[in-house]
């Protein structure tokens, strides 16, 4: 099952976080057409932008978008508190420019995009939505959230993230407030060192626990019980009912009346609505239709 391993570094302000994003990926990559140079950075967002809410301990939904102006113009993860005890629901998509040719497989993520920008979007189920951007300026995805780290939150922080074709992986470590009773004041580097020689090959196919063993066997760590991830989309027959609802009945008797019908389909998860002349003179004689936000 995919999940999340946290754990934590006795004695010292360092914590971490593993994800095994396996079936999740494949399964959102499946529901789409998308090339391998494409599906591999998307890869790498999920594992990331699932990374993040469990760093951040986010109760509601975290988006993580990479916008810009190459071949690539968007590439969108999105993080869904979960309904049940499935744990975290992530899904994904892409948008292609049409008139610009896709690199080769391995492309580098400012290859695919070109110049642009990462937004980082908080919306808690409680509070206030925040939003961060911070500018593409490094080569990877991994650099890149960083950066935003070390500028936005100012914790130091770092990202190893993988993926293939049939595995998707991330471990991040960051650093907490510094406290003056800690004894291990100097592990941030030590442990940097120690992740950085994890070869990407081991952190897609050994298990969570498997690495951190590899990883850090000489150092005093507490793993914690792993939370599961998966697949999940927010949408629903009634969520794009609502939003159609705003046309308003003029447009709404416009195109069933020169379609017959009305059909829409979900972005992320290819899921198909349609709604025929009975459905839209229900929808329209509605008194109040809900709020059509696709969350």
């Amino acid at each position: 099952m995919d999940h999340i391993q946290r754990f934590i570094f006795d004695d010292t302000n360092v914590r971490g976080e593993l994800v095994k994003a396996d079936d999740t990926c494949r399964d959102i990559i499946g529901r789409h057409n998308y090339p391998d140079v494409v599906n591999h950075q998307l890869s790498e967002m999920l594992a990331a932008v699932a990374l993040l809410t469990a760093t951040i301990k986010l109760d509601g939904v975290l988006t993580l978008e990479v916008k810009g102006n190459g071949p690539v113009s968007l590439l969108m993860a999105e993080s869904n508190p979960a309904r049940d005890d499935r744990g975290q629901q992530l899904r994904a998509i892409a948008r292609l420019a049409e008139d610009q040719p896709l690199p080769d497989e391995g492309a580098s993520l400012q290859t695919l995009m070109g110049e642009g920008h990462i937004v980082m979007t908080l919306d808690p189920r409680d509070g206030q939505r925040y939003q961060g951007i911070v500018a593409m300026e490094s080569q990877t995805l991994a650099q890149c959230l960083e950066s935003y780290f070390e500028r936005s939150e100012q914790l130091p922080s770092r990202l190893w993230l993988s993926a293939s074709k049939e595995h998707a992986a991330g471990l991040m470590l960051q650093t907490l407030p510094e406290d003056d009773t800690l004894k291990d004041i100097d592990a941030w580097p030590r442990l940097n060192m120690l992740a950085d020689t994890l070869k990407s090959e081991e952190l897609l196919e050994l298990p969570a626990r498997e690495v951190l063993v590899r990883l850090f066997h000489e150092e005093q760590i507490r793993v914690f019980e792993p939370d599961p991830i998966g697949f999940g989309c927010t949408c629903s027959r009634e969520r794009f009912a609502s939003a159609l609802h705003q046309l308003g009945p003029k447009e709404l008797r416009s195109v069933v009346k020169e379609q017959g019908e009305l059909s829409t389909t979900c972005h992320f998860c290819n899921t198909d609505y349609l709604f025929n002349a009975a459905d839209i003179e229900a929808l329209i004689e509605s008194p109040d239709a809900p709020s059509p936000t696709l969350h």
